[in-house]
């Protein structure tokens, strides 16, 4: 039942997913394009000045990437779910709720990590031919920022999806807009550092509220 459950989140996704794919190869083309057109007309010292002086890490095309793609694949994934009133008949499977449940937000987030882990994988391998390891890092714990916000966008975004009241979407709009806002507030890199750790907890705590946004669903509450 559980391969049936990720096989239907598939056939709910996979235009999005395709589409954003082709999104993401041509902001990284671009992106990798500028990088390299810059190392070759003023040489590679001028990347580590603007990594170091300017505090640049030479992929800001990519900065909203992540928060996007999250906040549209719940919009996708979850909102037809509600829409179409299909959530009902979802969590009436012969399969446990929770595990339902579990298996719907973990397939997103696969998704989100697939896509991630492209956009490292690619940095690391181009960034490794221009600059030190220790600026790569630096680069690195900005981009975690992004990433981190782009989960945030999906978790909460699945929330504010699944949420039968307009009332309760609104604060949750509220408070996923003052955490992206908090993530994006500074753009320096390894701002975040010391606080990264916490910010993940929090960002996953967008758990219960899906959980929450469910129980209600169940509960018939309504506007």
């Amino acid at each position: 039942m559980g391969k049936m459950i990720l096989y239907k989140e598939w056939l709910k996704t996979k235009g999005f997913i395709f589409g954003a794919l082709g999104a993401l190869v041509l902001l990284v083309f671009y992106c990798l394009l500028s990088i390299v057109k810059t190392a070759q007309l003023n040489g590679t010292e001028t990347l580590w000045v603007l990594i170091l002086q300017r505090d640049y890490v030479l992929v800001e095309t990519l900065k909203y990437f992540p928060v996007a793609l999250g906040a549209l694949l719940a919009v996708v994934q979850y909102l037809p779910e509600i829409s179409r009133k299909r959530l009902k008949l979802t969590l009436h499977l012969p399969y446990p709720q929770k595990k339902t449940v579990f298996a719907m937000y973990g397939y997103g987030l696969i998704v989100l990590l697939a896509f991630f882990a492209f956009i490292s994988i690619v940095i690391l391998i181009v960034f490794r031919h221009f600059v030190a390891g220790e600026l790569v890092t630096r680069i690195f714990a900005t981009v975690a920022v992004w990433f981190l916000a782009g989960i945030a966008a999906y978790l909460w975004g699945a929330a504010i999806c699944l949420e039968p009241t307009w009332k309760m979407r609104a604060v949750l709009i509220g408070l996923l807009a003052a955490l992206l806002l908090l993530l994006f507030i500074s753009s320096t890199p390894e701002a975040y550092n010391r606080i990264l750790v916490g910010l993940f907890i929090y960002v996953l705590c967008g758990q219960l509220l899906v959980f929450n946004s469910i129980l209600r669903f169940k509960e018939g509450l309504q506007d």
